[in-house]
């Protein structure tokens, strides 16, 4: 989730032709597509093993504090409380965020390679695990929080997170297990022009259950095991299915940016951000506010940063905004956050990657898609296809990521290319054996059915 920083007023929105055109702006020639990894881990205190609240001596305030210290990040403030940390003006580098259960995030600079992004995920690590170290502060790498209750966890201070804490439950029944309790990976990617964008979100959405079932690591909920595989993706399925789900409208003919625009329009609204605070419009229409007609601000229109804003509020399996946003994959250890922007970037960067693995996917049908998406959750790679498996379809679509990898020729220092980083990938679907699963086994073995031991094991 995005953190909005003050600065100029943004231009005023006079027609959804500006709506369209906000958007068509993210279009990159090839030569300046960049790879944007975003990742959030649990926060724990290591002799407990309870979460860390925002404030105190070894609060989550103390850890960002120290991180200004040690390693020249800079706050971002609402109020009197720091909420974000970001590199200095001159420096590069991405944000530190905060989820709304205190799950921090690393939001990376927009990077040329795998290799580029996997050094600053290693950079990232060694410093909060630097200073998670002297605070007894942990982090917890799965997809969903394997103890704490709803009631233990605690809240962060931000003040979009509390509009969307009251009005969740009004659309959704685990809208905020979602916000509380689940932690992901992304990535951001580019797109050349509104056909390569068209081609590029069809692909992933399609694709997006078998991303979530070869990162499925979420199968515990308050010290047992919860039926799922991955939690995460199960809980997003009672969100709020107006601003979630898989879209089948990508699929018609026709699609394109203005098409996304009307959907996005119909998406209520949760807040709009004036003079540093967030007004509480949630359930509002911004149809109605681009026509001056929003109940809460009478007159009042919107500017190309309300739309921005609002876009950050849609949560559907891929998101697009000025990129295209990959949303399918439960948190993981750091192999794993190199590995999911790879297994993207090798199927969507690479020409015939892209073809490849559209052939694979046209001919699904908006109820196979949408069923694929619902039986994942649970079964993870022994889900049902057609006449095969999602193992067996996750083998085929690691095939030409690895290939379109290959064909990008980025090497790093020991001549090695992109292709290393879906190694964990590779054996899990090689073996049938997600994270999940070996979380299941050591639970019922070595752990004799105590959750406790995770935190150990599956820390970073």
């Amino acid at each position: 989730m995005s953190t909005r920083q003050d600065g100029a007023k943004s231009p005023p929105v006079r027609s959804e032709t500006d709506l369209v055109a906000w958007i068509a702006a993210g279009e990159k020639p090839k030569a300046d597509w960049r790879i944007g990894t975003e990742h959030e881990k649990f926060v724990f205190h290591t002799d407990t093993l309870t979460p860390v609240p925002y404030e105190g001596d070894r609060g989550i305030r103390a850890l960002m504090e120290q991180l200004m210290a040690r390693y020249d990040w800079e706050p971002i403030k609402e109020g009197d409380n720091i909420i974000a940390l970001k590199r200095p003006d001159a420096a590069p580098g991405g944000t530190i965020s905060l989820e709304p259960g205190g799950q921090f995030e690393l939001s990376g600079a927009p990077l040329r390679s795998l290799h580029e992004t996997c050094a600053e995920t290693q950079e990232h690590l060694f410093e909060v695990l630097s200073v998670g170290e002297d605070l007894g502060i942990g982090f917890l790498g799965v997809g969903f929080s394997p103890k704490w209750t709803l009631e233990e966890t605690p809240h962060m201070p931000k003040a979009r997170y509390k509009v969307m804490t009251r009005y969740m439950p009004e659309v959704g029944k685990r809208g905020l297990d979602m916000m509380y309790r689940t932690t992901t990976i992304q990535v951001n990617l580019d797109f050349a022009s509104e056909a390569d964008m068209v081609k590029k979100l069809r692909v992933s959405l399609a694709l997006q259950p078998i991303a979530t079932a070869i990162f499925a690591s979420s199968p515990f909920t308050e010290g047992q095991p919860n039926g799922f595989k991955s939690l995460r993706s199960e809980v997003w399925r009672e969100t709020d299915k107006r601003r979630t789900g898989m879209l089948p409208f990508v699929f018609e003919d026709g699609m394109g940016y203005a098409r996304y625009v009307d959907y996005a329009l119909d998406v209520p609204m949760y807040f709009v951000y004036r003079d540093g605070r967030y007004i509480d419009v949630a359930g509002a229409s911004f149809r109605d506010f681009l026509a001056g007609k929003l109940s809460a601000m009478p007159g009042e229109h919107p500017t190309l940063d309300d739309w921005s804003d609002h876009l950050t509020t849609l949560f559907p399996e891929v998101r697009l905004k000025r990129f295209l946003e990959m949303r399918g994959a439960d948190g993981g250890r750091w192999r794993r956050i190199c590995a999911l922007p790879a297994f993207w970037v090798g199927l969507l960067y690479d020409e015939t990657s892209l073809d490849a693995a559209w052939d694979l996917v046209k001919s699904w049908t908006d109820e196979e898609r949408e069923a694929l998406r619902n039986a994942v959750p649970r079964e993870a790679l022994a889900t049902r296809f057609r006449d095969t498996t999602v193992q067996e379809i996750a083998r085929e679509v690691l095939r030409i990521s690895h290939a379109g990898l290959r064909r990008r020729q980025q090497l790093n220092r020991k001549s090695q290319d992109e292709t290393i980083f879906l190694a964990p990938l590779e054996a899990a679907v090689a073996s049938g054996r997600t994270v999940a699963d070996e979380l299941l086994e050591r639970f019922h073995g070595s752990w004799n059915g105590r959750i406790d031991h995770i935190f150990a094991e599956f820390a970073f």
